[in-house]
């Protein structure tokens, strides 16, 4: 009787070797449901849009005045060849815009057939927030405010869930005449 093994009885013996000496699958780890949008400031409050509801961030571009229209519209910039009207999204609520130029940005909007730039104090890109945070009772607001707003994420601070479509849809932001 010979000890010498077929080819196949040596692979079977390898594969056997490596199981045996094989690490065991990672532990499965229970993965956290999060909710992600963009963050900005307006004021001294913190809110947070939808992904889904800014098309992109810019800093405020070279813009031109327009006659006739409310204060709060800071007038039109040309952005890649289109006409990008420009609100301050403080003024639209009666508030001041924060006085540190460098930090102001644009959400840029575009829902149905609005096509506007709303400029806010300061955006902190990118945030995560656990769904179990979520409240859609927020803190007491001003009545201007209320209708876009979604509930609120609290971390910190309260971060305010701000609909930029309602926004867009709203009768007042469609109003810009004087």
């Amino acid at each position: 009787m010979s000890d010498v093994q077929t080819p196949f009885e040596l692979l079977l013996g390898i594969d056997q070797r490596c199981r045996a000496l094989a690490a065991g699958l990672p532990s499965q780890q229970e993965t956290q449901q999060t909710w992600s949008g963009i963050g900005f400031r307006m004021g001294e409050r913190l809110f947070v849009a939808p992904m889904g509801e800014v098309g992109e961030i810019l800093r405020v571009p070279r813009h031109t005045r327009l006659p006739g229209v409310k204060s709060w519209v800071k007038g039109v910039a040309n952005v890649r060849g289109r006409l990008l009207p420009m609100i301050d999204l403080c003024g639209f609520f009666s508030h001041e815009l924060s006085p540190l130029l460098k930090q102001r940005r644009v959400l840029v909007i575009e829902h149905q057939d609005v096509f506007a730039g709303v400029i806010v104090d300061e955006v902190f890109g990118m945030q995560h927030f656990s769904v179990e945070a979520f409240s859609e009772q927020p803190p007491p607001l001003e009545a201007a405010l209320q209708p876009f707003i979604y509930g609120v994420f609290n971390r910190e601070q309260p971060w305010l869930v701000f609909s930029p479509q309602a926004l867009a849809q709203h009768p007042e932001f469609l109003d810009v005449a004087v």
